[in-house]
């Protein structure tokens, strides 16, 4: 039995997933990817796990796609887009045509990028369809990402009972210890 994936934020676009695999719990920075058995649950999770080895390289070359897409989705770095296009030169996009119609397939020199290659593709979609829907929780104590996908695009945490509450919580202890 494998373990079961203890991040707060799961079902994500793969890109924002692969962000998330870092989070705060009680305080404490945690990250998924310290190991090839956290590796294991991550690729589990999004679904490639049939496709890609949780092995020392992946994990390397994953943990290099997931810095690569956080410098960009934070804005400090003007070298930001060229670390994504670094990652994105490991893998290319095949165009296919099969019996079920027209296809694509992924294909890589080296199959240990492919994780990270996969999400840092998927991140140029978002970009592409939905650029001002990529947020971070507005929680000063949280680092997880998300699609806003509400209807008016005003979402601001990533999970309302867990962020939205504690920020609920926090005004309302500050408004009756203020008086």
């Amino acid at each position: 039995m494998s373990a079961a994936d203890p991040r707060p934020l799961l079902g994500e676009p793969i890109s924002l997933d692969l962000l998330n695999t870092r989070w705060i719990q009680g305080g404490e920075p945690q990250d998924l990817l310290q190991d090839t058995a956290g590796l294991a649950v991550w690729l589990r999770t999004v679904g490639l796990d049939e496709d890609f080895p949780a092995d020392d390289a992946t994990l390397e070359h994953t943990r290099t796609a997931r810095e690569a897409l956080a410098v960009l989705v934070d804005g400090s770095d003007p070298a930001a887009a060229a670390r994504v296009d670094a990652v994105l030169a490991h893998g290319r996009v095949r165009p296919t045509l099969t019996a079920e119609g027209p296809g694509e397939t992924a294909e890589f020199a080296d199959a240990t990028w492919g994780p990270g290659w996969t999400a840092a593709r998927a991140h140029l979609e978002l970009l592409r369809t939905a650029p001002d829907r990529i947020r971070r929780c507005a929680h000063e104590s949280c680092v997880l990402h998300f699609l806003d996908t509400s209807r008016n695009g005003t979402r601001r945490w990533c999970s309302m009972a867990v962020c939205g509450n504690r920020a609920k919580a926090s005004r309302h202890y500050a408004r009756r210890h203020d008086h």
